[in-house]
């Protein structure tokens, strides 16, 4: 009587924790760059009350008698599938297609992400809406790393100017 409760209780553990996890994603489900996740069990411990049998002439083997004896979250794993392409008209904004992340500077913290809203602040540096400094790698001209990484900045000399609106 004590193992049904204790697998009983072990079920509805887990199944909350899915539920907690389920709410997150759809809680979620509008944020930039937000990667959905999924809950993996598995058996906590299993008894073997018999073993099976080979078949015979007269008849198919048997297999094994076991009992589980509860639950338990294996993984809470995330899905880093591509997401649909959307158009912001924003030239800054950028999409990762495939598997990657966007390294990002706060402070001396390196980040990943994989949301790509992003903008240039008034000293050229390309940041996230929170002012995380974007980052990547400088290429010679073969395509090969000169470094490690730096944050991406758009050269002010070389920028071209705004033109002004004309007064309605």
């Amino acid at each position: 009587m004590l193992r049904s409760l204790f697998s009983g209780i072990s079920g509805l553990r887990v199944n909350q924790t899915m539920l907690d996890v389920t709410g997150n994603n759809i809680a979620n489900a509008n944020t930039t760059g937000f990667k959905s996740s999924t809950t993996v069990f598995q058996d906590t411990l299993s008894q073997l009350l018999g073993g099976a049998t080979a078949a015979n002439a007269t008849g198919g083997g048997t297999n094994p008698t076991q009992v589980g004896l509860g639950v338990q979250l294996a993984a809470t794993a995330t899905n880093f599938g591509q997401g649909s392409a959307q158009t912001t008209g924003r030239a800054t904004d950028l999409m990762i297609q495939g598997d990657g992340m966007f390294v990002v500077r706060k402070g001396n913290e390196q980040l990943y992400t994989r949301a790509g809203a992003f903008a240039f602040d008034e000293t050229g540096v390309l940041v996230t809406p929170s002012g995380n400094r974007v980052q990547g790698y400088l290429l010679d001209a073969a395509g090969n790393t000169t470094g490690g990484l730096v944050d991406v900045t758009l050269d002010v000399a070389n920028a071209v100017p705004a033109v002004p609106r004309a007064s309605p």
